[in-house]
């Protein structure tokens, strides 16, 4: 990820997808009856249609050459990585460097990136993109997709028969009102295009079933007032100007007994804090979120020391995160973490 996107663009999300699955009726060319055709389509998984941001994307059979676009993400490059889905990938933009999931930053690291010169957004401009060849173009928000940024947009990608798909709650870019569920509907999403429904039903109940039953260890408990913000980054004007107010890390935090003590501070995802409204905030605990950040814990500790009034200082409260805050298939991760951290004594 690239510390130069701009913050509305940074970090994650798309629309509520609505999705359907088509089975179509055909004559056949071998003599197939269109019952049979039906049949073969039905158990084959296709056709499979997707209404994303208003454009409707028929499958009727599993990319096989994905394209995976910058986004200031690893949304997207993760769900295909927990879906199975790696060696689809003919060029991938995404990285993080660090992960909660054991071998999933190497894994990404060895995906191909398709050689290609990248704008400067650190992405894929319409001249490269159209020369990979793809049939799917994974965007996290629909900047991708924007003409004005130089890149191709779904019209164009459509003339040359490739897909594409805006991630859940990114339509208008504004991922504020992002939830855990957007992380399951991506991979859902992502179930039904490759027709791997079941292994993405499987991820999603075995992340239910964790949060659910660290949710339950935590619950009846005070909510410590968390400041959540990413290390050694600059978004605004202000020294604190990568706080997060609202998004999916304000579910992530209530799943794991804890409240975002700066949700109040901005309407959009990011506040931009001055140091006195910091110093003046009591915190109890810090989630410090490493972006390319080699030690986010450093930050971490040096944030303690600068404000030693805070609760947080005083009992050294604060756990070091990566891509589990984000959109993707690891949500889970992060309120178990968080949740051993504000509540100690349930676990």
């Amino acid at each position: 990820m690239s510390k130069k996107r701009p913050a509305a663009v940074a970090l994650a999300g798309a629309l509520c997808l609505v999705t359907t699955a088509c089975a179509g009726s055909s004559t056949g060319s071998g003599g197939a009856s269109g019952d049979e055709a039906s049949a073969v389509a039905a158990k084959s998984g296709y056709p499979v249609t997707l209404k994303n941001c208003g454009v409707s994307e028929k499958f009727t059979q599993a990319p096989g050459r994905v394209v995976v676009m910058n986004g200031a993400s690893v949304a997207e490059v993760s769900t295909l990585l927990a879906l199975g889905l790696g060696d689809r990938v003919v060029a991938n933009q995404q990285s993080y460097g660090m992960s909660e999931v054991a071998g999933r930053a190497a894994a990404i690291k060895a995906l191909p990136t398709g050689d290609v010169t990248l704008n400067d957004a650190y992405d894929i401009p319409r001249e490269a993109m159209i020369g990979l060849r793809p049939d799917l173009v994974l965007s996290t928000t629909s900047y991708g997709f924007d003409e004005k940024n130089g890149f191709a947009t779904r019209e164009q990608l459509q003339q040359v028969g490739a897909h594409s798909y805006v991630s859940p709650q990114g339509c208008d870019q504004d991922t504020s009102k992002m939830t855990i569920a957007d992380s399951y509907r991506l991979l859902r999403d992502m179930g039904k295009i490759f027709n791997v429904g079941e292994k993405a039903e499987q991820l999603v109940a075995a992340s239910e079933k964790n949060i659910a039953a660290v949710s339950a260890e935590v619950e009846g408990e005070k909510k410590p007032k968390v400041m959540v913000l990413f290390s050694n980054m600059t978004m605004g004007g202000n020294d604190f100007s990568s706080v997060v107010a609202k998004g999916i890390y304000n579910d992530i935090l209530a799943k794991a007994g804890g409240s975002n003590v700066f949700e109040s501070a901005s309407e959009t995802s990011f506040a931009d804090l001055s140091q006195e409204k910091v110093a003046a905030t009591d915190v109890d605990a810090l989630v410090v979120i490493g972006y390319n950040d080699p030690d986010p814990a450093a930050y971490a500790e040096k944030l303690l020391k600068e404000f030693p009034q805070w609760p947080a200082a005083k009992n050294k409260t604060y756990v070091a995160l990566s891509d589990s805050m984000y959109l993707g298939p690891s949500n889970d991760l992060a309120v178990e973490k968080i949740a051993e951290t504000l509540h100690p004594d349930r676990f």
